[in-house]
């Protein structure tokens, strides 16, 4: 798969691969774990021998280890786990079929399915919760000098603009235009050009925050060697994913809120509402995100959709 691309002409990513030797690791080891028949009879004793019976138990199994647990009365009801390594399965089996000519069990109406669990409303939030959070980072403050203080500060007003984590953190500091107040995302899923960036329009106090951290990345020990924009702490090279979400939860607690309610995800959805509450268009809002359904425009704002509906109607004012 690493040398592959995928039915969209696109190179697999990493994780991708690794979800799909994680769902055939899984198969395998049950199946060494468990001989298994299938239904000629044939003893299971390699990918090619299995068939729809024997997926289904397998199935089964891993609901009953892996979802039931998750659930919150320990009886089930969860199939996320399940779901997600059915699907991841399916390549495997497509290529076996073309491959050795074996029938593919995913063709099968009598393979049992198992849902994706129903996703909850995102929660957005708060316009003083976003503004204690920045304004424990300083605020802008040009009184403000020290790397981690003022490194947070412009994460947090970056994260304001939508990014998702990945897309954040794999910026570099050739994707900066502060001058014409942008940055520029190379879209990392699947679902989007792989050689087409997106442009992101920045707040003026977004483009103040990156300009003061680029001043201060200048004193980090890495900061010529090392193109990536957001830098550790202590001369460390590359932030990672952890440290954004200690970051984001550290902040939280210090302005006074429960760190439990926040992640750098839900900046993503703020994003979302603050935009459709000013009356950017869905069309503008996908553009900007990269999106090509409109059921993520409506899942990201689903949480405040009811205020802002009674909100445009109120201020239409008197209708008669």
């Amino acid at each position: 798969m690493s040398t592959t691309t995928n039915k969209k002409g696109r190179p697999f990513q990493r994780r991708t691969i690794n979800a799909y030797k994680y769902a055939a690791t899984q198969l395998h080891h049950w199946l060494t774990a468990s001989p298994q028949i299938n239904a000629v009879g044939v003893a299971v004793s390699s990918f090619t021998d299995v068939d729809t019976a024997t997926l289904n138990r397998f199935f089964r199994w891993y609901y009953q280890e892996h979802d039931v647990p998750k659930s919150q009365d320990g009886k089930g009801g969860y199939t996320g786990g399940t779901n997600t390594v059915q699907r991841n399965l399916r390549a495997l089996f497509a290529y076996l079929a073309e491959e050795y000519d074996t029938a593919d069990p995913y063709t099968d109406p009598k393979l049992h399915k198992y849902a994706a669990p129903h996703l909850g409303k995102p929660k957005t939030l708060s316009a003083e919760f976003v503004n204690d959070c920045l304004a424990i980072t300083g605020n802008g403050s040009s009184r403000v000098k020290d790397f981690e203080t003022v490194r947070d500060h412009a994460l947090i007003r970056v994260l304001t603009e939508g990014l998702r984590s990945d897309e954040l953190l794999n910026l570099r500091v050739q994707d900066l235009d502060l001058t014409n107040g942008t940055l520029v995302v190379v879209p990392l899923k699947d679902g989007r050009n792989s050689q087409d960036g997106r442009v992101i329009p920045l707040q003026p106090k977004t483009v103040r925050a990156l300009t003061r951290y680029l001043r201060v990345r200048e004193t980090h020990r890495r900061a010529a060697q090392d193109e990536w924009l957001w830098l550790g702490t202590r001369n460390r090279s590359r932030l990672l994913y952890a440290g954004l979400h200690r970051m984001v939860k550290r902040r939280a607690e210090q302005a006074g809120y429960d760190p439990a309610l926040v992640a750098p995800h839900s900046f993503c959805h703020t994003w979302a509402d603050d935009l459709l509450t000013a009356g950017v268009s869905g069309e503008n809002i996908m553009a900007i995100r990269g999106w090509r359904s409109a059921s993520m425009l409506r899942r990201y704002g689903a949480d405040m959709a009811s205020s802002r509906a009674v909100a445009a109607v109120q201020n239409l004012g008197d209708r008669y």
